[in-house]
């Protein structure tokens, strides 16, 4: 067999250690699915149960990606959940409602990357469930005309934990630590894929196609800049892995990335949660379908303390925190922006990047009850300060002095004394400023951010050249190959990925 890389060598990497792979293969497969997080691990399932011998080459020490930080929700019609409540669903109305999410966007959008996602989530729905996934809903969210959104249990890590269980049980060859770094081409043809593992180049070949569904670039400085903007640089990743190495390798093999100026956010979240047991453990079914059962037969009084133990995910405080007079603080004990005024993009300025929302006990007492609320939070739908003084004690800090505050949270005293006084002297506009005590802080708080541009891709996920051409042998999923279609509404961005990671794993299995 007479193959070369496509692109020249990684740099820093010898000449003679590039010889050599060219000279030797380690392996020959149907289909090599580059990121093992839903996407990879979906398109890997479906390839798999063609009959197809499968690799799946990730490069982070465990399975998962962005899909175990996800919220959960997944939207779809046509749903087992949806018929037994009585709800009759289409496709063909939920393609309609999509679009009324979007917007100013609704002209960047793909219909028919959204018609292969709202024609395919259905069956994708089914089989998480065939798989163990167990879900609670359908819940509304509005323009959706029908409750569509159905929510994981007992978090977003379920997901990961049945798809890589899957896959083991289909024989397919996950190979963790490995880092895909150069794709091969053969005959006009991408063959296969140099990776890198322990400091040792591998060469795989596959005689189908190759799967690109390694997240997207929200980890790479260099390509938010270039796509989106110096602003939107700055901002931290949710997962500090997501480089954007499968879409680079979709560019240099002749794609583009469309709608690459499209981010979801910045946006200022909680730290996930620290030495959480829920994080370590596996997902575990039955104890999913205890809350599900829970969740419909006792008082959400009962349920909301059990619920928020297994909140695995980053959970974004509401804007109405700072109209209502919440402060941000850093690590220097300075109040340095406007709350008001996008201080997502102000947070990644501070030290160590991070600050703390400051409240008295009059707000601590307005943010308990509806409508005013923290954050959303899957399961409970809205969280409020006692459900985070209980179950993320991690982030909470509570003292009778503003001094006494600045020592919990690790800040000079005299500096947040200044702030706070500072700030109470011309407080915002129809609040009494932070006087009454006790006094409380919640935090750290992060600027993040997740890139929506991915590489052109037709509805068979086929990956598209900058002719318009396919790139015969190459597929791409999920953020990787969200090329265009735009994902608005709470549940499409899981939806894509599994849909079009199925779709991804059953063109590269199938079409010749």
């Amino acid at each position: 067999m007479t193959a070369a890389l496509y692109f020249p060598p990684e740099p820093g990497i010898p000449a003679d250690q590039w010889s050599n792979v060219v000279a030797q293969a380690d392996a020959t497969f149907d289909v090599i699915v580059i990121g093992g997080g839903g996407s990879g691990l979906f398109a890997a399932v479906e390839a798999a149960e063609l009959g197809r011998r499968v690799l799946v080459l990730e490069k982070n020490p465990r399975p998962g990606g962005m899909t175990s930080w996800a919220i959960g929700s997944l939207s779809s019609s046509a749903s087992p959940m949806q018929k037994a409540i009585g709800i009759y669903d289409v496709p063909d109305a939920h393609f309609e409602d999509m679009a009324l999410f979007h917007g100013p966007l609704l002209a960047r959008d793909n219909p028919e990357l959204r018609r292969a996602f709202v024609d395919n989530v259905p069956q994708t729905l089914k089989k998480l469930l065939d798989m163990g996934v167990v879900f609670f809903g359908p819940m509304p969210e509005p323009p959706h005309r029908v409750p569509r959104m159905h929510n994981v249990l007992p978090n977003s890590r379920s997901y990961g934990h049945e798809l890589y269980r899957r896959a083991r049980s289909l024989g397919i060859d996950v190979r963790l630590s490995h880092r895909a770094i150069r794709l091969i081409k053969e005959k006009g043809r991408i063959s296969g894929v140099a990776a890198e593992h322990g400091g040792v180049i591998h060469r795989y070949f596959a005689t189908r196609g190759v799967v690109l569904a390694g997240g997207d670039f929200s980890a790479n400085r260099e390509m938010k800049q270039e796509f989106a903007g110096e602003s939107v640089a700055h901002a931290d990743a949710l997962v500090t892995t997501s480089t954007g190495d499968a879409i680079r390798m979709g560019l240099e093999a002749g794609g583009e990335i469309v709608n690459g100026d499209l981010v979801s956010g910045p946006q200022l979240r909680f730290i996930p949660p620290r030495n959480n047991l829920m994080t370590k453990l596996p997902p575990n079914r039955f104890l999913a379908l205890i809350m599900k059962w829970s969740m419909t037969q006792l008082p959400p009084a009962l349920t909301r303390p059990f619920i928020m133990m297994f909140l695995t995910t980053v959970l974004e405080p509401q804007r109405k925190l700072y109209e209502c007079g919440a402060i941000l603080i850093n690590r220097a004990g300075e109040r340095f922006t406007d709350e008001c005024d996008r201080p997502q993009f102000s947070v990644p300025f501070q030290q160590d990047r991070e600050a703390f929302i400051l409240l008295d006990s009059a707000l601590a007492e307005k943010f308990s009850k509806w409508p005013y609320y923290i954050s959303t939070a899957p399961g409970v739908a809205y969280a409020y300060l006692p459900d985070y003084k209980r179950n993320r004690k991690d982030i909470f800090y509570q003292a009778n002095t503003i001094g006494g505050l600045a020592t919990k949270i690790g800040v000079p005293g005299p500096a947040l004394e200044k702030a706070v006084a500072a700030y109470n002297q011309k407080p915002r506009e129809g609040t009494p400023g932070l006087v009454r005590a006790p006094f409380l802080a919640l935090g750290p708080v992060r600027s993040w951010v997740l890139t929506e541009g991915g590489l052109r891709i037709n509805a068979s996920m086929q990956v598209l050249g900058t002719d318009g051409e396919i790139i015969p042998g190459l597929y791409a999923a999920g953020a990787t190959g969200q090329g265009g279609i735009i994902l608005e509404g709470h549940g499409h961005h899981l939806g894509w990925a599994f849909t079009s990671g199925r779709l991804a794993g059953r063109g590269a299995a199938t079409i010749a």
